[in-house]
């Protein structure tokens, strides 16, 4: 027994070109070099700015000002008459049909309209950290000289639209205007003239008694922060993340540039050789399943990757990164053993490199931790979304943590919205799982779980061709999932390839013992048969379930339960019954199933139940001492016939196997309790 692993350099190569993609994708400037926290001495010594940074006010001291002033930034907008001109001038060139009588007045009251003015429909952008844009008045530039206006005095666009055909109903009550204009394309033709100006808005306001200033003030250069063993109170905390703030924007990294790419070098080598143990301690098979193997490290990358381009690009979205998904992506194809350690390892990035990244890392982790055992329960159809719920929960908690361990400050509404959506994102990213499982040619738990449905067809079909054979295999399902369960293997997939392993039965049900009637004088198949026709045909069912699985596109996994089941054994009944007829030794491998062996502990562990739940049938008595011989028979048969030379089982993990099929026969054939029969009075 053995376990095989790939060469070193099929092992070694995809983690080089992980390595290379991390450190591609790393940030190319300096990280602030200091962690602090309201309340909290400062560990570091006398910070002195280093540069000429304002102090920027909270979001909530803004917000404070502006309800407090009662503000509003009145926005300001230039007319333009060369549009106004070229609306009245596409409109006289329109076909207008019969009613082309009415052109004159349509100019006539457009021109009216746009003198005016007319604004977009659509909303303004605008800052609203800054201040509130007023709807009541605004300023309009006409000739250079800007005027203000109530807003009741120009026209949005289809306000423009209404009293356009309002006016010219009176003169024309028998047109319907609104649909001549739709049809015609006046409606098409008129645009806003009014442009909004969002630099002369600014800066009229910031001329205004109203304005609001961002900032509460500026830091000098060469000027002391903060001192060591201060105590970080909420203003030096303001002033310490508005330097963070200029640093990480304008400051950068001022050293050579080859110590921040070889610092970059080594961040990516420790997190490569973090993620290579991770695998190496909780599950090194994994790294001779190449499709499971590259998978592994894909979602990794990917993890990885997103915190990096979020950090570099659009670090205020990272909450909206469904992150925990990224858990239950492992967790369709690994143990939780496995996706434990490398899910955290895939976090570190978002750790090392992000903005508050300790309060995503600790949130993320928890989220992933939680989703991986919810997702057991609710995963599925609907109940995805209170999946989703518990996520949010869950990061909303932590979150609401470190701000409340933050010097009591209160969570953001806008960050925790942000971190709504992202939970429910899970739902939207998890579909994915089927695109990852096509292109890495794996099976999900999800895919296990419909497969192991025994009201699915092709079950049935077994069920009624070859009712004894299904009976069979429910049996094997049973006992091997009470293996499976003792030695760690994959429970979901050994079910499924016990329900399936025997599926090339019910093409020649009746070839097979167990399908046969009861019925006395009933048709045997073998009866009158060489012994080597009969094997032949007993073998067959191997080549005919594989065929079958084809047709019904099972994973190659469970198709790899109906090769390896039998391994290279031989059918052993007729093979004896061909050599006591005196039949030629040589012609041995006439009777023996082509394989080939088991290679994985689950294909051993089906082998097994398989043989000892058919054979078990003809014991003759099912004492503890009859048991264990009968068991120790059949494993050491198997042994010696070189069944498990290339099987990845332990010697110990075969013992509990034997143990637990031992204790599982016992408990199918348990004695039962003689009923007494009841006395009749009288007699």
């Amino acid at each position: 027994m053995r376990i095989s692993t790939p060469d070193i350099p099929k092992r070694f190569w995809p983690l080089a070109l992980v390595f290379a993609v991390l450190v591609l994708l790393m940030p190319r400037t300096a990280k602030f070099a200091y962690d602090y926290k309201k309340g909290s001495p400062w560990p570091y010594e006398n910070l002195v700015s280093q540069f000429d940074f304002p102090i920027l006010k909270t979001e909530e001291q803004l917000m404070e000002e502006r309800e407090g002033a009662g503000v509003s930034v009145v926005p300001y907008y230039r007319f333009s008459e060369e549009t106004a001109g070229q609306v009245v001038k596409s409109v006289q060139g329109l076909d207008l049909g019969k009613w082309g009588s009415i052109r004159q007045s349509l100019v006539s009251r457009l021109g009216d309209i746009y003198a005016k003015g007319v604004l977009s429909d659509a909303k303004v952008k605008w800052d609203r950290s800054y201040a509130e844009l007023s709807d009541e008045v605004l300023y309009v530039q006409r000739n250079k000289r800007a005027t203000k206006y109530p807003r009741s005095e120009v026209y949005a666009l289809s306000d423009a639209e209404t009293q356009l055909v309002a006016q010219l109903a009176k003169s024309y009550p028998e047109v319907n205007l609104d649909s001549l204009f739709r049809r015609s394309g006046v409606y098409d033709c008129m645009v806003p003239n009014l442009v909004f100006d969002k630099s002369m808005t600014e800066q009229s306001h910031e001329s205004s008694a109203a304005y609001i200033s961002p900032t509460a003030g500026y830091v000098r250069a060469e000027q002391k922060i903060v001192s060591r063993g201060e105590i970080v109170t909420p203003e030096i905390a303001q002033m310490l993340d508005s330097y963070k703030e200029e640093y990480n924007k304008v400051f950068g990294y001022d050293g050579p540039r080859i110590l921040l790419w070889l610092g970059n070098i080594l961040l990516a080598l420790v997190l490569v050789v973090i993620l290579y143990f991770c695998i190496y301690f909780t599950n090194r098979q994994i790294f001779a399943e190449w499709s499971r193997y590259l998978y592994l490290l894909t979602v990794f990358t990917l993890t990885a990757a997103l915190s990096f381009v979020l950090e570099r690009w659009a670090p205020n979205f990272i909450y909206l990164v469904p992150f925990p998904v990224f858990a239950l992506y492992l967790l369709a194809f690994f143990r939780t053993r496995v996706v434990m350690p490398v899910y955290i390892v895939s976090l570190l990035p978002m750790l090392i490199f992000s903005s508050g990244g300790t309060e995503l890392f600790v949130m993320y982790v928890t989220a992933g931790v939680v989703a991986m055992e919810t997702f057991k329960i609710f995963s599925r159809n609907w109940l995805q979304f209170v999946n989703a719920l518990i996520i949010f929960g869950v990061e909303v908690v932590v979150f609401a943590g470190f701000r409340l361990v933050d010097a009591g400050s209160s969570p953001v509404v806008f960050n925790v919205v942000q971190i709504f959506v992202g939970a429910m994102m899970t739902v939207a990213a998890y579909p994915l799982i089927y695109l990852f499982e096509r292109l890495f040619n794996l099976v999900s738990t999800t895919r296990l779980q419909e497969l192991s449905d025994t009201n699915s067809p092709l079950l049935q079909e077994l069920s009624t061709k070859a009712p004894g054979t299904f009976q069979h295999c429910l049996q094997v399902m049973h006992m091997a999932d009470a293996v499976g369960r003792a030695v760690d293997a994959n429970v979901p997939l050994l079910r499924v390839g016990a329900l399936y392993h025997d599926l090339g039965k019910m093409q020649n049900p009746l070839c097979f013992v167990e399908n046969e009637s009861a019925t006395p004088g009933a048709v045997r198949y073998h009866e009158g048969k060489a012994p080597r026709d009969s094997a032949r045909d007993i073998i067959r069912h191997v080549e005919d379930g594989v065929a079958i699985a084809r047709e019904h596109r099972l994973p190659g996994v469970v198709q790899d339960f109906i090769r390896t089941h039998h391994g290279t054994t031989t059918a052993a009944f007729f093979l004896n019954k061909y050599l006591n007829e005196g039949g030629d030794p040589a012609e041995q491998a006439a009777f023996a199933y082509p394989g080939p062996k088991p290679t994985t502990k689950e294909q051993v562990i089906l082998m097994l139940c398989d043989s000892i739940e058919a054979a078990s049938r003809t014991l003759k008595e099912y004492t503890p001492e009859a048991i264990d011989k009968f068991v120790e028979g059949i494993v050491s048969g198997k042994e010696r016939a070189g069944q498990m030379e290339d099987a990845d089982i332990t010697i110990h993990e075969l013992n509990v196997v034997k143990t637990v099929l031992k204790t599982h026969l016992q408990q199918m054939h348990h004695g039962r309790v003689e009923y007494p029969k009841q006395r009749l009075r009288g007699r």
